[in-house]
């Protein structure tokens, strides 16, 4: 992790710009190399610089879900019917509290065509539905529910649809390489056609400024410094700040401890502070993804219990909000509850099952062993099993289809020292355009950002899928207003 100062460089203590172009783009991940792609398509001349040694990145190690909707004809292909209103309202609701609506109206509004585009730079993505509760969906299926769209409470208040879409990769490895790692192929493959020049083992670590505008960046590699010159402006997307301990613990404590990076350890906040460094306002530094550290296959067949004994979330949302509940309202205390057929059940499905904790018929033995108050495991269990006979679940709202009666033997799986998977996606404050703003909502001139350095569509609230999707969206959004600065 770079500790270098982030404070800008004034353009009077420049003597020689060794570099020069119309945008310079800091980071060449899925939003790096979408600004690119559009920057040049609109007649700019255009350098990325990247601090690793290759293509890749946080999104060569995702599971390749891109969030759009609206109706594409992989939905249709699936059979199933969207409309831009349906995919805005639902994501008012997941992506809150304080949803970022005039980011999310342009989204939803621009869905379509960003799946064309997606397309049109050689991404694919086979039209057929995965329904089983998992992280990732194995190769051979293009779209799956990644919001909790089809769970309590949005199935409600809200027509459900599985906007989940899927680039396809042949053999795919989740947790290894999957099918991210053919978008960032495709988009880089792209950004080569389009002529970008891309420099590797490059790090931006200061901005260069001319009174109020940002002209350009001082850059690193192999430790030497030079100065590149940006005529139009500098578009920020080097990742959010999960690997940077001091960050974490200032802005996302609750993120800092039992948990691992989802990412890589370029993900330092350095575009960040390079943009506070000049002014830029920051939002919802405090929100990150925690990915539960249960199989979805086991997790929706069981009762997910707070430290006290108690359910305090649907078990069949999406995971990813379970995780987030977890870590953030129930200090990363849970227990999983189950019986032997759930076990059976979520063996034959999931990707990997851990055998449980404790095992016993008497619930009252397993409250010692969890630690928590006499009667209060048998309580919770009697009301599940009560609705759960009757086909619902009146406390949390479960869909029946994961209703079963718990019988005994019970396996509790402890949750309390799981390490969680974390990123963060609070960042600097952008207008719909990429413009990086001020404390006054103001742009800063010359500065623009995209992906996980900004706050962007998961405002707080996280829907797999809307990280690559904001990402090269807004990415593009960015590299075209950056070109006609």
């Amino acid at each position: 992790m770079s500790t270098a100062s982030t404070a800008p460089v004034p353009v009077s203590r420049v003597h020689h710009w060794a570099a020069e172009a119309d945008v310079l783009v800091a980071g060449n991940g899925c939003a790096g190399a979408s600004a690119s792609i559009e920057a040049v398509a609109a007649g700019a001349e255009v350098l990325v610089v990247d601090a690793a040694g290759g293509w890749g990145g946080a999104t060569a190690m995702s599971g390749g879900e891109i969030y759009l909707g609206g109706g594409t004809s992989v939905q249709k292909a699936c059979g199933f019917e969207d409309s831009v209103d349906a995919m805005y309202a639902f994501l008012k609701l997941a992506t809150g509290p304080d949803p970022a609506e005039d980011k999310l109206a342009v989204y939803c509004e621009g869905s379509l065509e960003h799946f064309d585009w997606l397309v049109r730079c050689g991404v694919t993505f086979v039209p057929k539905l995965w329904t089983e509760p998992s992280w990732e969906a194995p190769t051979g299926y293009g779209l799956m529910y990644t919001g909790g769209e089809n769970a309590y409470p949005f199935a409600g208040l809200v027509p459900p649809a599985p906007r989940g879409h899927i680039v396809h990769m042949e053999d795919k490895l989740p947790g290894e390489r999957s099918a991210g790692w053919m978008l960032i192929k495709n988009l880089t493959a792209t950004q080569e056609r389009a002529g970008v020049e891309v420099r590797y083992n490059t790090r931006a670590e200061r901005l260069v400024v001319d009174g109020e505008r940002v002209v350009g960046a001082e850059v690193v590699t192999f430790g030497e410094r030079y100065f590149v010159r940006a005529r139009r402006g500098v578009v920020l997307a080097a990742g959010g700040f999960a690997a940077n301990p001091a960050m974490l613990s200032q802005h996302a404590p609750r993120l800092a401890t039992g948990t691992f990076l989802v990412g890589t350890d370029n993900d330092d906040g350095r575009g960040i502070r390079m943009g506070q460094a000049v002014g830029a306002a920051v939002r919802h530094m405090d929100a990150g993804l925690a990915a539960f550290p249960a199989d979805p296959a086991l997790l929706y067949r069981s009762l997910l219990l707070n430290g006290r004994g108690h359910r305090f979330i649907n078990e069949d949302t999406y995971p990813g909000r379970v995780g987030q509940a977890t870590v953030f309202q129930q200090d990363r205390k849970a227990f999983l509850l189950y019986d032997e057929t759930t076990n059976e059940e979520a063996a034959r499905l999931a990707e990997h099952v851990v055998q449980p904790t404790w095992v016993s018929d008497d619930l009252g033995e397993l409250e010692k062993e969890m630690g928590i108050a006499p009667g209060v495991l048998a309580g919770t269990v009697a009301v599940y099993n009560a609705g759960a006979e009757r086909g619902e679940d009146p406390e949390w709202h479960k869909a029946a289809q994961w209703l079963r009666p718990l019988e005994p033997p019970y396996g509790v799986l402890d949750l309390r020292e799981a390490p969680y998977g974390v990123f963060t996606i609070g960042g600097l404050h952008t207008s719909t355009r990429g413009e990086v703003l001020n404390a006054e909502g103001d742009p800063i001139p010359g500065l623009f950002a995209a992906g996980r350095t900004t706050s962007g569509i998961p405002s707080w609230g996280y829907c797999s899928g809307t990280s690559l999707g904001d990402s090269t969206f807004f990415g593009r959004r960015a590299g075209r207003a950056v070109a006609t600065a």
